[in-house]
């Protein structure tokens, strides 16, 4: 999968790596006129920042954005990114949208290459974190996560706001993206989800119902996702601490 060193003529050559970007949500608790992905971040889309911290990720080979079919904010991004190759359309929920994408990713993919999908408002993922996701996977036919373990007492909650009870927190994890999986493995998995109506809220989940086991690799508590108004000021502080770090 890597592609940090050349391919001799004596073993084939390693799979490629492709990313997904599902962009189609309209993120209303932003209570904004856009969709999140689309506002300004250091005056730029948050969107545009998320595609260029992707796009020089060296061993991505490309990446394809799922858009809505009414999104009229895409155009406003400069038209040659680095490695975005295309849009394809969004669908009713995360996980259409994301079969969508590797329908779309088929006619570059191959069934063994390795498919990442990453949240559009998740701008300060770094290359390092990627690293290890992509080491962690290698050869391990049911991909993996970044994630952070949680540090936080977990409570349940009943509908009128009363707790019921405390959750142990031991072995409980927060998602991040990326996350990372073989192209044929993941859309097989996604493709049985919805024929069975399931719930799948992430792409980890839905190989969980397939039966696999996704690894997962403990990431920076930075790869923040922007959510609330409040997170793109501590997105901006997370990417100018970023840069500072890197000199």
């Amino acid at each position: 999968m890597s592609s940090h060193s050349p391919i001799s003529e004596d073993r084939p050559p390693e799979s490629a790596l492709w990313a997904l970007v599902p962009a189609a949500g309209v993120g209303t608790r932003m209570g904004a006129d856009r969709p999140k992905q689309y506002l300004p971040l250091f005056g730029r889309p948050i969107l545009q920042f998320t595609l260029e911290r992707l796009g020089s990720y060296i061993p991505l080979r490309g990446i394809f954005v799922g858009l809505s079919p009414d999104d009229k904010f895409w155009p406003t991004l400069p038209p040659h990114l680095p490695k975005v190759l295309g849009t394809f359309p969004g669908g009713q929920e995360r996980v259409h949208t994301v079969l969508n994408g590797l329908k779309t990713l088929s006619a570059h993919a191959a069934p063994d290459d390795w498919v990442m999908v990453h949240d559009a408002v998740r701008p300060c993922v770094r290359h390092g974190d990627i690293d290890k996701l992509v080491s962690a996977v290698d050869g391990y036919p049911d991909g993996g996560l970044l994630g952070l373990p949680l540090a936080d007492t977990v409570k349940r909650v009943d509908p009128m706001g009363h707790v019921v009870e405390t959750v142990p927190r031991v072995g409980l994890w927060r998602a991040l993206t990326p996350q990372l999986f073989p192209v044929a493995r993941l859309r097989r998995a996604l493709e049985a989800a919805v024929q069975q109506g399931a719930t799948i809220t992430d792409e980890a989940s839905a190989i969980e119902l397939d039966g696999g086991h996704p690894r997962m690799v403990a990431g920076h508590g930075d790869n923040i996702k922007i959510t609330l108004p409040a997170d793109i000021e501590l997105a901006e502080m997370v990417l100018k601490q970023q840069a500072r770090e890197r000199g």
